[in-house]
Protein backbone atom coordinates (compact mmCIF):
# COMPACT_ATOMS: atom_id res chain seq x y z
CA UNK A 1 0.00 0.00 0.00
CA UNK A 2 1.40 3.30 -0.91
CA UNK A 3 1.99 5.76 2.30
CA UNK A 4 -1.31 7.57 3.95
CA UNK A 5 -2.43 10.76 3.09
CA UNK A 6 -1.88 12.95 5.44
CA UNK A 7 -3.96 15.86 5.63
CA UNK A 8 -3.19 17.39 9.39
CA UNK A 9 -0.36 17.22 11.27
CA UNK A 10 1.30 19.40 14.39
CA UNK A 11 2.76 18.45 17.25
CA UNK A 12 0.34 16.90 19.28
CA UNK A 13 -2.10 15.58 16.43
CA UNK A 14 -2.14 13.79 12.68
CA UNK A 15 -5.10 13.43 10.18
CA UNK A 16 -5.12 11.19 7.64
CA UNK A 17 -7.73 10.54 4.24
CA UNK A 18 -8.23 6.99 5.00
CA UNK A 19 -8.63 4.65 2.58
CA UNK A 20 -11.82 3.12 1.99
CA UNK A 21 -11.77 -0.86 2.80
CA UNK A 22 -9.04 -0.47 5.38
CA UNK A 23 -9.66 -0.49 9.26
CA UNK A 24 -8.25 1.67 11.57
CA UNK A 25 -7.01 -1.11 13.98
CA UNK A 26 -7.00 -4.80 14.31
CA UNK A 27 -10.39 -6.47 14.75
CA UNK A 28 -11.32 -10.24 15.61
CA UNK A 29 -14.62 -9.51 13.35
CA UNK A 30 -12.30 -8.69 10.46
CA UNK A 31 -9.20 -11.56 10.51
CA UNK A 32 -9.11 -11.25 6.86
CA UNK A 33 -7.06 -7.99 7.03
CA UNK A 34 -3.80 -7.73 7.23
CA UNK A 35 -3.15 -3.87 7.46
CA UNK A 36 -4.31 -1.50 9.54
CA UNK A 37 -4.73 2.45 9.48
CA UNK A 38 -3.07 2.39 13.23
CA UNK A 39 -0.02 0.83 12.61
CA UNK A 40 0.79 1.59 9.19
CA UNK A 41 0.80 5.68 10.26
CA UNK A 42 2.41 4.52 12.88
CA UNK A 43 5.38 2.62 10.67
CA UNK A 44 5.11 5.84 8.61
CA UNK A 45 5.43 8.23 11.22
CA UNK A 46 8.35 5.95 13.34
CA UNK A 47 6.43 6.73 16.49
CA UNK A 48 3.30 5.55 18.30
CA UNK A 49 -0.13 6.81 16.89
CA UNK A 50 -3.44 6.91 19.53
CA UNK A 51 -6.73 6.88 17.16
CA UNK A 52 -8.84 9.94 18.83
CA UNK A 53 -12.07 8.27 17.27
CA UNK A 54 -13.18 5.65 14.83
CA UNK A 55 -14.51 5.09 10.77
CA UNK A 56 -16.33 2.29 9.33
CA UNK A 57 -13.95 -0.13 7.56
CA UNK A 58 -15.55 0.94 4.01
CA UNK A 59 -15.84 4.14 4.82
CA UNK A 60 -13.25 6.93 3.71
CA UNK A 61 -11.85 10.25 4.61
CA UNK A 62 -11.04 12.14 7.46
CA UNK A 63 -9.45 9.72 10.76
CA UNK A 64 -7.91 11.98 13.70
CA UNK A 65 -5.09 10.21 15.78
CA UNK A 66 -3.46 11.68 18.52
CA UNK A 67 0.26 11.88 19.08
CA UNK A 68 0.24 10.97 22.75
CA UNK A 69 -2.19 9.38 25.05
CA UNK A 70 -2.87 12.88 26.90
CA UNK A 71 -4.51 14.07 23.88
CA UNK A 72 -5.87 10.96 22.80
CA UNK A 73 -8.08 11.31 26.08
CA UNK A 74 -8.72 15.02 25.28
CA UNK A 75 -9.94 14.50 22.05
CA UNK A 76 -11.79 11.63 22.56
CA UNK A 77 -13.78 13.46 25.05
CA UNK A 78 -14.43 15.71 22.89
CA UNK A 79 -15.95 13.31 20.27
CA UNK A 80 -17.98 12.00 23.21
CA UNK A 81 -19.54 15.53 24.58
CA UNK A 82 -20.63 16.07 20.90
CA UNK A 83 -18.33 18.83 20.60
CA UNK A 84 -16.60 17.53 17.54
CA UNK A 85 -18.47 18.60 14.09
CA UNK A 86 -18.69 16.27 11.63
CA UNK A 87 -19.69 15.96 7.69
CA UNK A 88 -20.03 13.52 5.85
CA UNK A 89 -20.90 12.87 1.77
CA UNK A 90 -23.07 9.84 1.03
CA UNK A 91 -24.39 9.52 -2.37
CA UNK A 92 -27.61 7.30 -1.83
CA UNK A 93 -30.26 5.90 -3.54
CA UNK A 94 -33.34 7.79 -4.67
CA UNK A 95 -34.13 11.84 -4.49
CA UNK A 96 -33.46 13.22 -0.96
CA UNK A 97 -35.45 16.48 0.38
CA UNK A 98 -33.37 19.24 0.48
CA UNK A 99 -32.99 19.50 3.84
CA UNK A 100 -33.62 17.32 6.80
CA UNK A 101 -33.48 16.03 9.85
CA UNK A 102 -33.70 12.07 10.92
CA UNK A 103 -34.31 11.85 14.97
CA UNK A 104 -34.88 8.63 15.31
CA UNK A 105 -33.08 6.51 18.22
CA UNK A 106 -30.71 3.23 17.69
CA UNK A 107 -30.31 0.24 19.81
CA UNK A 108 -26.58 -0.85 20.64
CA UNK A 109 -25.40 -4.24 20.59
CA UNK A 110 -27.02 -4.75 24.38
CA UNK A 111 -30.52 -4.06 23.32
CA UNK A 112 -30.42 -0.31 24.96
CA UNK A 113 -31.79 2.68 22.82
CA UNK A 114 -29.83 5.67 22.60
CA UNK A 115 -30.90 9.59 20.79
CA UNK A 116 -29.47 9.73 17.66
CA UNK A 117 -29.82 12.80 15.43
CA UNK A 118 -28.82 13.38 11.88
CA UNK A 119 -28.96 16.53 9.97
CA UNK A 120 -28.71 16.49 6.02
CA UNK A 121 -28.99 18.99 3.02
CA UNK A 122 -28.77 17.41 -1.03
CA UNK A 123 -25.87 18.75 -2.37
CA UNK A 124 -27.05 17.12 -6.12
CA UNK A 125 -29.67 14.69 -7.63
CA UNK A 126 -29.24 12.65 -10.84
CA UNK A 127 -31.29 10.15 -12.93
CA UNK A 128 -29.85 7.57 -14.81
CA UNK A 129 -31.47 5.88 -17.70
CA UNK A 130 -31.22 2.23 -16.65
CA UNK A 131 -34.01 0.47 -15.42
CA UNK A 132 -34.24 -1.12 -12.00
CA UNK A 133 -36.91 -3.51 -11.00
CA UNK A 134 -40.72 -1.76 -11.83
CA UNK A 135 -38.54 1.74 -12.02
CA UNK A 136 -37.70 2.56 -16.33
CA UNK A 137 -35.20 4.81 -14.24
CA UNK A 138 -33.07 4.76 -11.72
CA UNK A 139 -32.18 8.15 -9.14
CA UNK A 140 -29.36 8.57 -6.84
CA UNK A 141 -28.50 11.89 -4.52
CA UNK A 142 -25.22 13.14 -2.92
CA UNK A 143 -26.10 14.45 0.03
CA UNK A 144 -23.97 16.07 2.82
CA UNK A 145 -25.04 14.61 6.22
CA UNK A 146 -23.95 16.34 10.04
CA UNK A 147 -24.63 13.60 12.49
CA UNK A 148 -25.17 15.58 15.81
CA UNK A 149 -24.36 11.86 18.23
CA UNK A 150 -21.96 9.61 17.52
CA UNK A 151 -23.85 6.36 17.50
CA UNK A 152 -22.27 3.34 15.55
CA UNK A 153 -23.16 2.95 12.33
CA UNK A 154 -25.35 6.14 12.63
CA UNK A 155 -25.15 7.53 9.01
CA UNK A 156 -25.86 4.28 7.17
CA UNK A 157 -28.78 2.70 9.82
CA UNK A 158 -30.54 6.55 9.24
CA UNK A 159 -30.26 7.10 5.82
CA UNK A 160 -31.92 3.31 5.54
CA UNK A 161 -34.91 4.26 8.02
CA UNK A 162 -35.76 7.05 5.89
CA UNK A 163 -35.83 4.73 2.67
CA UNK A 164 -32.82 6.25 1.28
CA UNK A 165 -29.77 3.56 2.23
CA UNK A 166 -26.16 4.29 1.17
CA UNK A 167 -24.98 2.96 -2.27
CA UNK A 168 -22.52 0.13 -1.33
CA UNK A 169 -23.73 -0.51 2.40
CA UNK A 170 -23.64 -4.20 2.58
CA UNK A 171 -25.28 -4.08 6.21
CA UNK A 172 -28.00 -1.60 5.78
CA UNK A 173 -28.61 -0.90 2.44
CA UNK A 174 -30.33 -1.69 -0.82
CA UNK A 175 -29.50 -5.18 -1.98
CA UNK A 176 -30.52 -4.68 -5.26
CA UNK A 177 -28.81 -1.14 -5.77
CA UNK A 178 -25.65 -2.66 -4.26
CA UNK A 179 -25.44 -5.68 -6.87
CA UNK A 180 -26.30 -3.02 -9.69
CA UNK A 181 -23.69 -1.11 -9.11
CA UNK A 182 -21.19 -4.15 -8.49
CA UNK A 183 -22.49 -5.64 -11.90
CA UNK A 184 -22.57 -2.84 -13.69
CA UNK A 185 -20.18 -0.42 -12.60
CA UNK A 186 -17.51 -2.93 -10.64
CA UNK A 187 -18.01 -0.97 -7.47
CA UNK A 188 -16.50 -2.58 -4.40
CA UNK A 189 -17.15 0.15 -1.53
CA UNK A 190 -19.78 1.78 0.13
CA UNK A 191 -20.25 5.77 -0.93
CA UNK A 192 -19.58 7.24 2.07
CA UNK A 193 -16.63 9.93 2.76
CA UNK A 194 -15.90 11.57 6.40
CA UNK A 195 -14.97 14.78 4.12
CA UNK A 196 -14.63 17.38 7.77
CA UNK A 197 -14.01 17.74 11.30
CA UNK A 198 -14.17 20.77 13.06
CA UNK A 199 -13.32 21.35 16.54
CA UNK A 200 -11.18 22.95 19.45
CA UNK A 201 -7.60 22.05 19.41
CA UNK A 202 -7.22 19.85 23.06
CA UNK A 203 -3.48 21.85 23.51
CA UNK A 204 -3.36 25.44 21.87
CA UNK A 205 -7.29 25.81 21.40
CA UNK A 206 -7.21 26.89 18.08
CA UNK A 207 -10.11 26.49 15.56
CA UNK A 208 -9.32 23.48 13.61
CA UNK A 209 -11.08 23.07 10.32
CA UNK A 210 -9.94 19.55 8.09
CA UNK A 211 -11.28 18.48 4.93
CA UNK A 212 -10.13 15.66 3.13
CA UNK A 213 -10.34 15.03 -0.78
CA UNK A 214 -12.70 12.41 -2.58
CA UNK A 215 -10.43 9.57 -3.33
CA UNK A 216 -10.35 7.59 -6.68
CA UNK A 217 -13.43 5.54 -6.23
CA UNK A 218 -15.76 7.50 -4.94
CA UNK A 219 -14.70 10.23 -7.90
CA UNK A 220 -15.24 7.89 -10.39
CA UNK A 221 -19.02 7.16 -9.23
CA UNK A 222 -19.03 10.87 -9.45
CA UNK A 223 -18.62 10.44 -12.99
CA UNK A 224 -20.74 7.69 -13.48
CA UNK A 225 -23.73 10.10 -12.02
CA UNK A 226 -23.26 12.81 -13.78
CA UNK A 227 -22.34 15.47 -11.65
CA UNK A 228 -19.37 18.01 -12.12
CA UNK A 229 -16.93 19.91 -9.81
CA UNK A 230 -19.45 22.61 -9.61
CA UNK A 231 -21.24 20.20 -7.08
CA UNK A 232 -18.34 19.04 -5.15
CA UNK A 233 -17.30 21.23 -1.75
CA UNK A 234 -13.83 22.85 -1.61
CA UNK A 235 -11.29 20.32 0.25
CA UNK A 236 -8.94 22.44 2.73
CA UNK A 237 -7.32 22.52 6.28
CA UNK A 238 -7.37 25.72 8.22
CA UNK A 239 -6.45 26.42 11.31
CA UNK A 240 -7.99 29.88 13.25
CA UNK A 241 -6.09 30.92 16.40
CA UNK A 242 -8.37 32.06 18.63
Amino acid sequence: MPPLEIIYQDKHMVAINKPHGLLVHRSQIASDASEFALQLLRDQLNRRVFPAHRLDRKTGGVLLFALSKDVEKLMQQQFADNRVDKKYLAIVRGYTEDTGEIDYPLRKENGRSQEALTRYKTVARAELNVPLGAHPTSRYSLVEANPATGRMHQLRKHFSHIFHPIIGDRTHGCNKQNKLFTERWELDTMLLHASQLSFQHPVTKAQIDIEAPLQAEYLRMIGVLGWGDEEMPSHRTTVVES
